[in-house]
């Protein structure tokens, strides 16, 4: 018996149109409401806080409890909470009506989904390696302008300069090659993209490998030092870089040079 064929919904067809050449895949996997092109590859790392991201639990507590708990963990009492950080990212992004929005390690969407409102006409597309997480998305996304991608942050799949901004909230400490995946960011973003992150910072007297050696061993999480994501973020070409550290925790913002 022949598979059930799902024909890719339009927001996936524009995803799909931005793809490399040789990145296009010769069979659509799209079942599940999102474009599959990791079948059983899994790139998410072996520690525990990676393998976390992959459970069935999480994503079904990760909106209300998980992530407001995490940030105030990173952030402190008094740093911003989770509708602060959604205002933060759109002020960072600075999204208009018709831009090209890449949501990277968009967990279930809850970033995402405020990306594709403020983008109007724009297309809005979600990666993350999480099915599990990608499930909760496609559900609660009623944006016809949003499209989830399975996808590794390390190697996507896109042509260069196809997004007018990208954002990676609370998931580049878990990647397991960070600066790779800075890497595809920087490529993918169009001249004039704004760059949008949130992730660890190291701060007290310890030195940054030291803390990251502990933390990451035990979690899976990496510490940031002060100066490394904006030094990578110069070293890939990007300007206009700010920074504001609060708690453990850190928000960067960047500019790719117009030609």
């Amino acid at each position: 018996m022949n598979p059930t064929i799902v024909p890719p919904l339009p927001a996936i067809e524009q995803a799909l149109a931005l793809f490399e050449r040789a990145r296009q895949p010769e069979v659509m996997h799209v079942e599940n409401g999102y474009l599959d092109l990791l079948g059983d590859e899994d790139p998410t790392g072996a520690h525990p806080g990676q393998r976390l991201m992959l459970s069935s639990l999480l994503p079904l507590i990760y909106e209300r409890w998980w992530r407001p708990l995490g940030g105030r963990l990173l952030m402190g009492a008094m740093g911003p909470g989770v509708r602060d950080e959604h205002r933060i990212a759109l002020d960072m992004l600075a999204l208009s009506p018709g831009d090209r929005v890449l949501d990277v390690a968009c967990g279930p969407g809850n970033f995402t989904r405020g990306f594709a409102s403020a983008t109007g006409n724009g297309l809005v597309v979600g990666i993350d390696a999480s099915e599990t997480m990608l499930d909760l998305a496609v559900r609660n996304t009623g944006n016809a302008n949003a499209a989830y991608v399975r996808a590794d942050a390390c190697a996507l799949p896109f042509r260069d300069g196809s997004f007018d901004a990208i954002c990676c909230f609370a998931a580049l400490y878990l990647i397991e090659r960070p600066m790779q995946a800075l890497d595809e960011i920087a490529r993918v973003l169009a001249p004039g993209g704004r760059v949008a992150l949130l992730s660890s910072c190291n701060r007290g007297p310890l030195p940054a490998g030291t803390t990251n050696a502990v933390v990451r061993s035990l979690s899976g999480v990496r510490i940031f030092a002060r100066d490394e994501l904006t030094g990578a973020l110069r070293d890939r070409g990007l300007t206009s870089i700010e920074q504001r550290v609060t708690g453990l925790a850190q928000f960067v913002s960047a500019r790719k040079h117009a030609r």
